[in-house]
């Protein structure tokens, strides 16, 4: 039913306080001692009882997991070791020594469907770079022409009666001299829309309930302290400033204090989980607290914006917010909004971070003040918006910690995606009703473009245009209100999953690209129930030297092109992309039918190479028939089996083809540049977009046919030139498969060792005979002693026998060996990838024992 048709009931759900009550208070948490004690996560089936787990395995039950039903906290004395995969492990050894005749019984192993030790981790707030706050210390907004723009602001003010001192220097919510270049939100005031009956919960380190600007807009039963374990989110350690600033942009109140929050009238709770590390089991219960009564869940942090971190939430946190959309809210989803990052500078991209490419959170870019991108707000496929921030001399203005105190210089993403939270209660006060996909619905389709003239502006299938940079474009408040009353809430969530494409093929260096194909056919989007598509989703596992110089693009049937990665120069990782799940949001509204192509490549030519494994897709979007709609299962995990059968993998035809470089540049007069002290952004070289002739060669593999699309060009590539002219070497040398400057290294490596090896055995053969010539020969002088000839022939031959295999097991131990199997450390002893060590004896170095037996040959002792 269309909004506008019901004006009656709208009318009733305008005036009545939506405040649902939960069907449960707030778990009453108990507080954690991880200096102490060792927490474990179990998720368990419904007839096992924690108390039984608990007093088989020796822990003590913590309590449930938040809104996680059957997941179980539980404790323990710390111990170097994982007692609770011991204990399963050992029973699981035992059930299966039981021979296939016996019966077998169910034990608690089977009751166990997953268990994690808790570890804790630091989340990183996103707040404003150095130069940006800086920046923000001395603006003087130039003048406008009849100073038009202060004498609306004047008539703004006063017909709102607002009164607050810093409300004139809030340019993102009515900007005086750049027309335009606000959120266009103060129209929604004077119609009385000011985010009553909403409230949105700030994920962040505490929140100032003491400020005045903030006491009547506080919502406590949805607050609560994970850092310190206390009832109320109070700010205490000297940077604990980042949460209350976001809640005044939020919620500031009107009164004679600082400014005023974009929904001023809404409620705010503080979630106080980012000024100490903190455990995935913690944090999964944060992202649903008072998730009845919390709707909008703000969120500016993440992993470190370093251009090198590559980082997903946890099961259980990815669990809390599947939980979070299906339940929150009454069954209407809770609303998570995420900022994209502040790492653009060092090449990071929103897609390496695995809350912001969630397709359960609405990922937020920045903008600043003159409408230009600023330097560190991070581009990728996953941005659905973007608005205003900090940059081009100026940030945002709002509340700060203590009695009376205004800030000037909040900035970052971090600003940007509280203010879209805010934007965003405005929505449900009029619209409480709308699902969480119906708000992303909204936010996409409302978008403003924003510096049209940057190339990487398309359009998409739907005929919306799409920037990596920006998403769909800046947040309208006035729209997207507007947009709301008369939306057509959307059909239940559906999907497509595809099978794993095993591909094991290399990626190859230079312009040419390794692609692979995923047929989806209209019937088995149908099977699947999948209408129009929202979000699709690319799992991929790749192998390479260095993780940064790969990046990868995802093309739809529609010829639709989204980078879902990029190079990044920083991330010199070996590790390569583990399971690693892509997102786009610009294939928004395009049919599943047809052929989705990935293309691979490493641009990046250093002899560094990789391969890439398998990848898989989903696509996602909404029900045809909404009554044969399916809630999704919980994210799995390793060792849970709740979740069906195995997915089927097949296997692709890859072939390497030679595509015009599709990352663009945006204007450089329309990015804020970097500050004079800020180091310049690395600029890859990207191939021309000159058309060269193709050609199909076809080949035969262990899969069958398959074409390879090769290149005719008349020149090298730039970045290929240096390889060739290194490839000097006999054509019958192996290649290893590798560039030739790096054969030219390796078979370089065996001269040296050769010639080395040759070096030591004629250095050991002058030794020997110079010491035969002086008259030291140990071994045949033991042999011909006259005393030992009397002791007997055959105990002084074995003696002898004896001390020549000790010395040459001192020869031996001389370069490091060791025969000792026993000596040789296992697999165990390793840390990771980074294990060293320290022991001789770990070693096979032993010395002890040989230099009595040395000291006894030396002196003719045969006793």
């Amino acid at each position: 039913m269309r909004f506008g048709s019901a004006p009656l009931w709208l009318a009733i759900l305008q005036v009545i306080p939506f405040h649902p009550v939960s069907a449960r208070s707030p778990p009453l948490l108990r507080p954690r001692d991880y200096d102490s004690r060792d927490y474990y996560a179990l998720h368990l089936t419904p007839d096992v009882s924690p108390e039984i787990v608990a007093q088989q395995l020796g822990l003590t039950h913590e309590g449930v997991i938040g809104e996680l039903s059957d997941h179980h906290l539980f404790s323990t004395p710390t111990t170097k070791e994982d007692i609770v995969a011991i204990h399963i492990d050992r029973l699981r050894r035992k059930k299966r020594s039981v021979t296939s005749a016996s019966i077998v019984k169910r034990d608690l192993s089977d009751g166990i469907l997953f268990a994690e030790k808790q570890r804790l981790k630091k989340l990183v707030k996103r707040v404003p770079p150095l130069a940006a706050r800086r920046e923000a210390q001395g603006f003087d907004p130039p003048a406008t022409t009849g100073n038009t723009g202060m004498v609306e602001l004047q008539s703004i003010m006063q017909r709102l009666e607002i009164r607050d001192p810093i409300f004139h220097e809030q340019w993102h919510l009515f900007n005086p001299t750049e027309r335009h270049h606000d959120i266009n939100v103060t129209g929604l005031w004077l119609e009385g829309i000011t985010g009553e009956n909403t409230t949105v919960a700030i994920v962040d380190d505490g929140l100032d309930m003491d400020s005045e600007d903030l006491a009547a807009n506080y919502f406590a039963a949805g607050s609560y302290d994970f850092n310190d374990h206390a009832p109320q989110p109070k700010p205490r350690l000297s940077d604990d400033r980042h949460g209350t600033r976001c809640a005044g942009e939020i919620a500031a109140v009107r009164n004679d204090i600082c400014g005023v929050g974009v929904a001023y009238e809404a409620k705010v709770a503080g979630i106080r989980m980012l000024s100490k590390p903190i455990s995935d089991a913690d944090e999964a219960i944060a992202l649903n607290y008072a998730y009845q009564e919390n709707q909008i869940y703000s969120c500016s942090w993440g992993p470190p914006d370093d251009g090198q971190a590559m980082d997903a939430p946890g099961i259980l946190i990815k669990r809390a917010m599947v939980k979070g959309v299906q339940e929150g809210r009454n069954g209407k989803g809770s609303i998570f909004v995420f900022a994209s990052g502040n790492g653009a500078t060092y090449e990071d991209n929103c897609n390496f971070d695995g809350y912001t490419n969630s397709i359960y959170s609405i990922t937020i870019g920045a903008l600043d003040r003159m409408g230009n991108h600023p330097y560190y707000s991070e581009e990728c496929s996953a941005n659905m918006v973007v608005t205003y921030s900090s940059g081009s001399g100026d940030a945002i203005h709002t509340t700060d910690v203590g009695l009376n105190q205004c800030f000037n210089g909040h900035g970052g993403t971090s600003a940007a995606a509280p203010l879209a939270a805010g934007i965003f209660a405005l929505v449900l006060s009029v619209r409480p009703d709308l699902t969480w996909r119906d708000m992303q619905y909204l936010a996409l389709n409302t978008a403003v473009p924003i510096n049209e003239e940057d190339p990487d502006w398309k359009r998409t299938a739907i005929g919306k245009m799409f920037n990596h940079k920006y998403g769909y474009g800046k947040i309208d408040a006035w729209a997207i209100v507007r947009a709301a009353k008369d939306h057509e809430l959307v059909k239940p969530q559906a999907w497509y999953n595809s099978p794993v494409v095993a591909v094991g093929a290399a990626i190859p260096e230079g312009t040419h690209g390794l692609q692979t194909h995923i047929e989806v056919t209209a019937e088995e989007a149908r099977n699947a129930n999948l209408g129009r598509l929202e979000h699709v989703t690319v799992t991929m596992n790749a192998v390479h030297g260095q993780r940064g110089d790969m990046s990868v693009d995802l093309i739809s049937p529609k010829g639709i092109v989204s980078h879902i990665a990029t190079t990044r120069k920083p991330d010199t990782n070996k590790n390569g992309y583990n399971n690693w799940t892509f997102m786009s949001v610009k294939h928004w509204g395009e049919e599943a039918a047809g052929t989705w192509t990935v293309i691979i490549k490493d641009t990046v030519v250093n002899g560094q190479t990789g391969s890439l494994i398998d990848w898989s897709l989903i696509l996602w979007g909404e029900a045809i028939d909404a009554d044969k709609a399916k809630p999704l299962p919980l994210p799995g995990g390793d060792g849970d089996n709740n979740l069906g059968t195995d997915p089927i993998t097949t296997t692709a035809q890859a072939s390497t083809t030679e595509l015009p470089s599709m990352t663009s540049t945006a204007n450089p007069s329309k990015v804020t540049e970097n500050p004079s002290d800020h180091a310049d952004r690395p600029v890859n070289e990207k191939p021309d977009d000159t058309a060269t002739p193709t050609y199909l060669e076809t080949g035969e593999s262990a899969h069958g046919l398959f074409f390879v699309l090769v290149t005719s060009t008349s020149t090298a590539p730039p970045g290929d030139q240096g390889a060739e002219e290194s490839d000097f070497l006999p054509s019958f040398f192996p290649s290893f498969g590798v560039s030739a400057k790096t054969r030219v290294w390796i078979y370089g490596a065996f001269a040296v060792i050769i010639l080395f090896v040759g070096a030591l055995v004629a250095y050991l053969f002058i030794q020997k005979k110079r010491a035969k010539k002086q008259g030291m020969d140990y071994e045949f002088e033991a042999l011909n002693n006259e005393d030992d000839l009397d002791d007997g022939a055959a105990g002084a031959g074995r003696k002898a026998s004896v001390g020549g295999r000790r010395k040459a097991r001192d020869l031996y131990d001389a370069f490091g060996a060791s025969d000792d199997d026993e000596d040789t450390p296992s697999e165990k002893e390793y840390d990771g990838d980074e294990g060293s060590y320290d022991d001789d004896e770990a070693l096979g170095i032993d010395e002890g024992p040989r230099v009595g037996d040395r000291a006894k040959l030396l002196s003719g002792d045969n006793h």
